[in-house]
């Protein structure tokens, strides 16, 4: 027999607003069935719990790396680590990544850095309490280039090889493919700069994976990547830092072609800035590169990348929100209210922020949950605090939901 239940809570955002009378959600099995304002009261039978601070739904991750974690958490040559160990071990730290992110109130989570397939073994687990997994399996890179460690590294020139490498992953069942258009921090030799396939082969890659029914989104860090992959048709750009020598600003011009090729931007957002090490313990060639791209004072960038992500959404280009959690010390897992805080930070309304890892980030996951809303999956978050008045609350969760299973939060 399917158990009724019910939630209510005084402040509430439904994924879309915030309801002005709070709201009473009830829920049977899996599913919301109900959402009412907080004064309604269910029958005597339905069992209520009334929370104090925000009801929301769970929050959607849409760019982690949940090989590496555990032991290896974000720390430099984290995901080379993972290239090279053994499955038990990827495994063990995958769900170490998944249980940080549940604690955070995240409930679902977008995979764009796994190895060896392993993160698509871990779909599945929300009666466990964990969060579910859309995955892209290895990301498809050049010979050397950003995260070729991973191995999706294939070889452009070679007949063939990125339909190959497309159909393998449509074999292994994958959600979505990752491609690298452009070098990246985390691996030396790469071209951050540039682009690391011509748009042409790019695009028959895209091709196919569209035949196969999979989206593709492109890790693009410079103009010249993001170019090439809108070129080629991608759906999605990732971290769009519109790198090229001496600027970090998107070009005006590239906002128009993102927004007419209708393409989601996850601008990955987000620092523990306690997390950052310091200047002298950079690698060179990061230090080289931040010369290159005129960074010369880190909080000032910051800044500036937040106030950059409102002309996304001044362009009506659909954002979504994705921390990059695992790719470095200061990008942990469950810190995406750190994503969303940016955004604010930069301009962007609270409530418009909160659908960017909410409902708008569902949708595009292809995720039926993100909404308090009559059949969608009751995936559900509370925290302490008046998230409208103060979005950083976002970072105090003290109740989560994955489809109707309440999650062991730790005692703080």
């Amino acid at each position: 027999m399917v158990t009724r239940w019910a939630v209510r809570a005084a402040r509430a955002f439904d994924g879309e607003r915030f309801l002005p009378g709070g709201a009473t959600v009830l829920v049977e099995g899996d599913r919301v069935v109900g959402v009412e304002a907080a004064a309604f009261r269910p029958a005597d039978d339905v069992p209520v719990t009334e929370v104090p601070g925000t009801l929301l739904p769970g929050l959607v991750d849409c760019h982690v790396h949940l090989v590496s974690s555990g032991a290896f958490p974000g720390t430099p040559g984290s995901l080379e680590w993972a290239g090279t160990a053994a499955a038990a071990a990827v495994d063990e730290v995958i769900t170490g990544s998944l249980r940080a992110q549940v604690a955070a109130g995240v409930t679902s989570v977008r995979d764009l850095g796994d190895v060896a397939y392993r993160v698509l073994d871990h779909r599945g687990r929300e009666g466990e309490g964990l969060p579910r997994v859309v995955a892209s399996g290895p990301p498809i890179t050049i010979p050397l280039g950003h995260c070729w460690f991973l191995g999706g590294d294939v070889d452009p020139d070679e007949p063939g090889a990125l339909h190959r490498a497309v159909v393998e992953r449509a074999g292994r069942g994958v959600d979505l493919v990752k491609v690298m258009a452009s070098g990246g921090f985390l691996t030396p030799g790469s071209d951050q700069l540039g682009a690391q396939f011509d748009v042409v082969p790019l695009r028959r890659m895209v091709e196919a994976a569209h035949a196969a029914g999979l989206r593709v989104v492109a890790h693009a860090h410079s103009v010249i990547g993001a170019e090439v992959a809108l070129g080629a048709g991608v759906d999605g750009l990732e971290h769009f830092t519109c790198m090229a020598e001496g600027a970090t600003d998107p070009p005006v011009a590239l906002l128009d072609r993102v927004a007419a090729a209708g393409a989601t931007v996850c601008p990955t957002l987000g620092n523990d800035a306690s997390r950052f090490p310091p200047v002298s313990a950079m690698p060179p060639h990061v230090l080289e590169m931040l010369e290159r791209i005129g960074i010369t004072d880190r909080d000032e960038h910051l800044a500036r990348a937040a106030a950059n992500s409102v002309k996304l959404r001044d362009h009506g280009i659909r954002v979504v929100s994705g921390l990059d959690a695992g790719a470095m010390p200061a990008k942990p897992h469950g810190h995406l209210w750190r994503s969303i805080a940016e955004l604010v930070r930069g301009g962007w309304p609270v409530d418009e922020a909160l659908a960017t890892a909410t409902s708008v980030a569902a949708e595009d996951c292809g995720v039926d949950a993100g909404r308090l809303a009559a059949g969608r999956l009751a995936d559900l978050l509370v925290v302490d605090g008046d998230v409208a008045a103060d979005v950083t609350a976002l970072g105090r969760p003290t109740s989560v939901w994955v489809g109707g299973v309440a999650v062991d939060l730790p005692q703080s």
